[in-house]
C-alpha cells in the first residue's frame, strides 16, 4: 500500500483491462521533464500501480485491479507490456510484490486468508482515509505457484521490499499496534522491529550498498492530531495527507528527516549509485491528487522536480542497471479515474535548479 490510496484517490477502480499484450504507446514528455525521454505506456485501462523490476531488469511485477474485479491482484509482464498474467490467487486483495531468489521467487502482501472477497472500503463519512487491512506477506515460486504464508499476524502487514544482497525484507506491520518498520530473514525468521515513534512509518526500501532505509513517515505531534490518528487507528484506518521522506540506518538507527514540504510526500526511492533520493509529493497542492516526482539529495538539499505533467506520478523504481525509470501515472488516461505503468529512458545529464 505505498500510496495505492494516492491512486484510489485518483482511481476508484474503473472498468478492466485487457490482460493479453497490447501495442506500447509513445507519450510525449511533458514540458519540463527533461530527465525522461522515449516514454513508453505498458499498460492501457485500469488501475495500474507499483511496478518493481526484477534483479535482470527484464520483467515487472505490479498491482492491478482488472478482470472484472474491485481490488489489486498482483501481475507480471515483460518491460516491454508483453505476457501478462496473474500470479496471486484471484482472491482478497494483494499489494507490493517484489522479486527475490534470483527471480525464481516473489513475495507480496495479501487478504485472501480472512476473506475471499476485497476488504470493504472505508467509510467515506470519515473522509480521505486508506483502510489497513488484513494483510499477511506470502512467497510463490515467480509463477504464482508454490504459494507460503511468510507472516501470520492476522493485522495489515504489507508494503515489503528487498535488500540488495537478497536475504532481508524490509516492511511495515501493525502487529505491535502501531504502523512501523520491521526487518526479517526473506524466509521470515529473525523479525526486528526498526521504528517505534507514535506515527505511520512505511514506504521503506533499501540504499544500492543496503547500510540505509529510506521511508515515509508522519509522527502526530499535536495533541488533536495524535487523538484523531489514534481513534482512526482503532478503527483500522489512517489519514495521509502529512507525510514526509525519512532516512535511517539498515539496523534502526538515526532516524532523521530528509523533506519538510508539508503535505503528503511518499514513494522514495534511492538514484542507483546512491547519492539522490527520488520520490512523489504533492506538496504545491496539499490534499489534491496532482502528485509529481521530484529528486532531493539525503540531507534535504537540492530539490528538483522530475515530472509535470498534471494528476498522479507516483511510485518511481530505476532499473538495475540505472538506464530506465518506471512509474505509475494517469497521463495519456482514457479515464479520468486511471492509473497506468509508464517506463522511460533515465538522463542525468540535465542540471539540478537547486528549488528549496
Amino acid at each position: 500500500m505505498r500510496l495505492q490510496q494516492a491512486v484510489a484517490a485518483a482511481t476508484l477502480v474503473v472498468a478492466a483491462a485487457c490482460s493479453h499484450p497490447v501495442p506500447q504507446a509513445r507519450v510525449t514528455p511533458a514540458q519540463g521533464e527533461s530527465h525522461l525521454s522515449h516514454i513508453r505506456q505498458l499498460t492501457h485501462g485500469g488501475a495500474n500501480a507499483e511496478a518493481y523490476f526484477s534483479e535482470d531488469g527484464k520483467r515487472l511485477i505490479f498491482q492491478s485491479t482488472r478482470d472484472g474485479r474491485s481490488c489489486d491482484q498482483q501481475f507480471i509482464m515483460n518491460i516491454d507490456g508483453s505476457d501478462v498474467h496473474r500470479v496471486s490467487t484471484g482472491t482478497g486483495k494483494t499489494t507490493c510484490g517484489y522479486f527475490f531468489a534470483y527471480d525464481t521467487k516473489i513475495f507480496f502482501a495479501s487478504t485472501h486468508a480472512a476473506d475471499s472477497a476485497c476488504p470493504p472500503k472505508p467509510d467515506p463519512s470519515k473522509g480521505y482515509v486508506w483502510g489497513l487491512d488484513p494483510y499477511d506477506i506470502y512467497t510463490a515460486n515467480a509463477d504464482g505457484s508454490n504459494l507460503q504464508r511468510l507472516t501470520d499476524f492476522g493485522v495489515y502487514t504489507a508494503e515489503g521490499t528487498l535488500s540488495p544482497n537478497g536475504r532481508t525484507i524490509v516492511f511495515t506491520s501493525l502487529k505491535d499496534g502501531d504502523l512501523d518498520i520491521y526487518t526479517m530473514n526473506v524466509d521470515g525468521t529473525d523479525v526486528r522491529r526498526l521504528t517505534d515513534a507514535v506515527g505511520y512509518d512505511g514506504g521503506a526500501f533499501f540504499s544500492p550498498d543496503g547500510t540505509k532505509i529510506v521511508y515515509r513517515a508522519n509522527h502526530p505531534t499535536d495533541s488533536t492530531e495524535l487523538a484523531e490518528y489514534r481513534a482512526l487507528l482503532a478503527q483500522h484506518i489512517v489519514r495521509p495527507n502529512k507525510m514526509e521522506i525519512w532516512i535511517m540506518n539498515a539496523d534502526g538507527s538515526d532516524q532523521h528527516q530528509v523533506t519538510h514540504l508539508g503535505g503528503a510526500n511518499f514513494a522514495p526511492f534511492y538514484t542507483p549509485d546512491g547519492t539522490r533520493i527520488i520520490f512523489s509529493s504533492n506538496y504545491k497542492s496539499p490534499h489534491s491528487g496532482n502528485f509529481d516526482l521530484y529528486l532531493i539529495d539525503p540531507d534535504g538539499s537540492n530539490l528538483e522536480q522530475i515530472t509535470t505533467d498534471p494528476g498522479f506520478d507516483g511510485f518511481p523504481q530505476f532499473s538495475p542497471d540505472g538506464k530506465y525509470l518506471v512509474w505509475a501515472s494517469s497521463r495519456n488516461a482514457s479515464d479520468p479515474h486511471e492509473t497506468n505503468v509508464f517506463i522511460a529512458r533515465w538522463t542525468d545529464r540535465v542540471e539540478t535548479t537547486g528549488e528549496k
